[in-house]
């Protein structure tokens, strides 16, 4: 019986990693729903404030990207070439082949450059010509050949396009889009959960499928209990802190990076790229060791990941076969950052890592070391890829003393099979003098890509994972243990251990989005189909109400603008939906059908908005008083959407104190003007206020109200908060 179970799960999952490839927006068994357009408002004025509404800022985003190219192409009056001339260079660079990468390069030159001088445009400088001519001449087609123009395409982008593009709805997808992945707040609910694929000190690694998107993940999820038990929190928190930071910018194929960290009241979980592909130490049980032409091809990729973590000043610690997972291609990554650390401020000294792997430094307590570390441990684990075993555990030895022990001491024979390259690689590699070990001198990673035993290795290709790999997993097979074989935690172990608010607190900030990688993903799966369904959500909606509200507000000194809700009612316990503009001296609350009068909230009557939030059933809360007698003394407003009440709760705070500035000036003018100064004139205005009495000046009618906003966020890769 347990045979079939295991089975039905490999099939279970093998389906869903088939499916999620060939058409992952198909598998979402969750759909994206946008936002109301209406919040590019309060998203406008937020990524101002985060300086992010600038051209190299909303292109270099993925969704950005694809939305501004889209307003190029379908959207601006005014055609837009310099876009397609850049897309044309960027396919130039990723080519290859030489050969075709000539015929690019002619062809742009032709459709682009040259039809550019015939016109007498000027709009590329005379030295980007000259630079492009020089080497076109010599029949010369370097991968940088167009470099000039990239920066000059862009200094015009950057201009009217721009502007153009942030007055069009394409921005205003942007902003929808930027509002969601603001907002994600991630839960178990989120994700079906497949067979496990593995298990750690910690807990357990699963299949997953995003709900939303489709796509595969691995999720790796620490139970919060053993942690505490181990002592482990630091660990567990460090993990967190170094995938987000190799996994943020520019993206390593070399590392098993996380896209998402969320977690639950007993489970912290990552959600990382799915390797399916079984890892290095497996394939060695499996396939025997490897030839050095194959070892070569495994080395690059590593040195290539090893060099994106020493640029981030992160230290790795645990570089062995058992942590090289393939993908289904063949291609590697380096998995597990659980040990990995940074040095940027501090160098480490603990000796943590696998025996056998370990470099003497860190043997050494007390020792402070940094990446030197690594590239130690690269050439151990490269002798196990070609021999079967680590240099320093001869004859199966189990001991880790006698393993420490021959590390610290021992020179390692080379066999004479090796080839000479190798041999002087792996000298270098091993020495337990870190000045004179290779990756060490102050090179780092380029010190080792220059070795003899990589000449001919084209980096670029290998970065571009352009060589074929020498092992190619089996496809339909889940290339990991039986998920029965793998097994699972005792319960009884953990069974004592009570998780306080204290513990919990802990991981208050422990959610993360790295947004770039939930862009691509999003772009990979559901982009399109999202934007049609909201292109015709919004079309139908502009039909039945055609003057229901200007969304832009341009030419008025509306601050902001919105839904938010209201509660009240008939027996004041109810949200009700508003659309709310916010003046100078006033908030207007509209109702959906536009048919009545909008309420009005004037600043005057306001007593004051809470610094604060407030709890309010449950949601945080700004709360804004009312002067004595009118209305219940508050009104209560609430937003779903973080951003929103954050920028409702300070746009409101900063209307209300810029208005109590200006009426209590008034009233000190008024007051030297009728001679009153130092009486009525200085009571905070509020003759100005309601009803003029006595012939006064009267600046807002009577009516208005206060309230609360509220809503609710975690805290993300690109800077929201709780």
């Amino acid at each position: 019986m347990a045979d079939l179970e295991a089975v039905l799960a490999d099939v279970s999952y093998l389906m869903a990693m088939e499916k999620s490839k060939c058409m992952p927006a198909a598998r979402a068994s969750k759909k994206i729903v946008l936002p109301d357009p209406s919040v590019r408002s309060v998203m406008h004025k937020y990524l101002e404030k985060e300086n992010e509404v600038n051209f190299d800022k909303i292109f270099n985003q993925v969704l950005g990207y694809l939305l501004f190219r889209d307003f190029c192409d379908n959207v601006s009056e005014e055609p837009v070439p310099h876009l397609k001339f850049y897309e044309e260079i960027k396919a130039y660079e990723k080519t290859e082949c030489h050969d075709e990468r000539r015929k690019q390069a002619r062809d742009i030159y032709d459709n682009y450059i040259m039809k550019e001088m015939l016109s007498h445009t000027h709009e590329y400088s005379k030295e980007a010509v000259a630079h492009v001519q020089k080497y076109l001449m010599k029949n010369q087609v370097p991968v940088n050949l167009f470099e000039p123009y990239i920066e000059e395409i862009f200094h015009h982008l950057r201009g009217e396009p721009f502007r153009k593009f942030l007055e069009s709805d394409k921005y205003t997808r942007f902003c929808q889009w930027k509002n969601l992945e603001l907002n994600i707040q991630l839960t178990m609910n989120d994700f079906s959960v497949h067979r496990i694929i593995g298990r750690g000190g910690f807990g357990e690694v699963y299949g997953c499928r995003k709900a939303d998107t489709g796509k595969m993940y691995a999720m790796k999820c620490l139970d919060k209990k053993r942690i505490k038990m181990k002592q482990g929190e630091t660990l567990a928190l460090n993990e967190r802190t170094m995938l987000s930071l190799v996994s943020t910018g520019v993206d390593c194929p070399f590392i098993v990076c996380m896209t998402y960290a969320f977690h639950t009241p007993d489970k912290l979980c990552f959600i990382l790229d799915l390797m399916n592909g079984g890892d290095l130490h497996y394939h060695l049980s499996q396939h025997g060791v490897f030839n050095e032409s194959d070892m070569k091809f495994y080395a690059a990729e590593v040195i290539l990941g090893l060099e994106h973590m020493h640029k981030r000043f992160i230290v790795y610690r645990d570089l062995k076969p058992a942590n090289i997972l393939l993908d289904e291609n063949g291609h590697v990554r380096i998995s597990d950052l659980g040990l990995a650390c940074d040095f940027s401020k501090k160098k480490p000294h603990a000796s943590v890592g696998t025996h056998g792997y370990m470099a003497p430094e860190v043997l050494s307590k007390g020792t402070p070391y940094d990446s030197s570390a690594d590239w130690f441990s690269f050439g151990c684990m490269l002798y196990k890829l070609l021999k079967g075993h680590s240099p320093f555990r001869q004859h199966k030895t189990k001991d880790k003393h006698e393993i420490d022990r021959m590390t610290l001491t021992m020179n390692v024979e080379l066999p004479e099979s090796f080839s000479k390259e190798l041999r002087d690689l792996l000298e270098g590699l091993l020495q337990r003098d870190i000045d004179k070990r290779l990756g060490c001198k102050g090179g780092g990673a380029d010190e080792v890509k220059s070795h003899p035993f990589f000449t001919g290795i084209d980096w670029n290709q290998v970065y571009y994972q352009k060589y074929t790999p020498p092992l190619i997993p089996p496809r339909g097979e889940v290339n990991a243990a039986d998920a029965f074989d793998i097994g699972s935690f005792d319960e009884e172990d953990t069974k004592g251990i009570k998780l306080t608010e204290q513990d919990q607190e802990l991981y208050r900030y422990f959610p993360l989005t790295i947004s770039e990688r939930w862009q691509q993903e999003v772009a990979e799966t559901v982009f399109e189909t999202v934007n049609t369904e909201a292109d015709k959500v919004e079309q139908k909606r502009k039909a039945k109400q055609k003057t229901r509200f200007d969304a832009d507000e341009k030419d008025s000194d509306c601050i902001l603008h919105g839904y938010i809700k209201k509660y009240g009612g008939s027996f004041a316990s109810a949200w009700q939906s508003r659309y709310a503009k916010l003046y100078p001296n006033r908030l207007e609350l509209h109702t959906d059908s536009g048919s009545t009068k909008p309420e009005l909230v004037f600043m005057d009557q306001i007593e004051e908005v809470s610094p604060d939030f407030v709890q309010f059933k449950n949601e945080q809360c700004v709360q804004v008083r009312f002067r004595d007698g009118i209305r219940d003394g508050k009104l209560i407003l609430t937003n779903s959407d973080e951003i929103g009440l954050k920028e409702w709760a300070l746009s409101l705070r900063a209307a209300h104190k810029e208005s109590q500035e200006l009426l209590g000036s008034m009233a000190k003018k008024a007051g030297k003007i009728y001679g009153t100064e130092g009486q009525r004139g200085a009571a905070d205005g509020r003759q100005f206020g309601g009803a003029g009495a006595g012939g006064g000046m009267v600046i807002a009618s009577a009516g208005g109200a206060g309230g609360v906003i509220a809503g609710s966020g975690q805290k993300n890769a690109n800077g929201g908060s709780n």
